[in-house]
């Protein structure tokens, strides 16, 4: 199975561009790459400048007018296209959100716990999505809730923003904190 994924998955990469022939419906392109005075020629040009270089006329960029075509090895440019894929994936940033849990009527020691939590989360980087849970009649303190994490953001203001302003949801009552930016 993971070997016909991987397949699937090199063989929309290369329908991803129109290579040599499979260039169609275009009387000119923009000819770009390596060894390759550029300019605007007819496609028969173009393929005829690619084959006497023994490379491939790949189509970059088929929504520009005309389409610019690329004079390069096919397989070496799927390579770099994959590589430059692979860093752009590396360097994007992953954001955790780690999750508290409050009762409406939590005990001032079991707050300072979390709320300490919540600190070191903050100071790691990470999101804090706060949350106070109402069972059974206990939805009745919902102002007890809102109190509650009114007073977290409070305790936090100094290192977090609110990103999501208290809300209800079901049985629920939620806040997002993210870390604030360090200058």
């Amino acid at each position: 199975m993971a070997i016909a994924n991987t397949f699937n998955s090199r063989r929309r990469q290369e329908e991803k561009y129109r290579i040599n022939g499979a260039i169609r419906n275009v009387n000119r392109v923009r000819l770009v790459g390596d060894n390759v005075e550029q300019g605007i020629y007819t496609l028969e040009h173009a393929l005829q400048v690619a084959d006497e270089l023994l490379l491939d006329l790949v189509e970059i960029s088929p929504s520009s007018d005309p389409p610019v075509c690329k004079v390069v090895d096919y397989r070496k440019f799927l390579y770099q296209q994959k590589k430059k894929e692979k860093e752009t994936k590396a360097n994007a940033v992953k954001v955790v959100v780690k999750e508290i849990r409050f009762g409406p009527q939590t005990d001032e020691h079991d707050y300072n716990f979390k709320l300490k939590h919540a600190i070191n989360f903050i100071a790691e980087g990470n999101h804090v999505k706060a949350s106070v849970f109402f069972r059974g009649r206990a939805i009745m303190f919902k102002d007890q809730g809102e109190v509650l994490l009114k007073r977290f953001t409070n305790d936090l203001s100094e290192i977090a923003k609110v990103d999501v302003a208290p809300k209800l949801e079901g049985k629920r009552m939620i806040i997002n904190l993210s870390p604030k930016n360090k200058k």
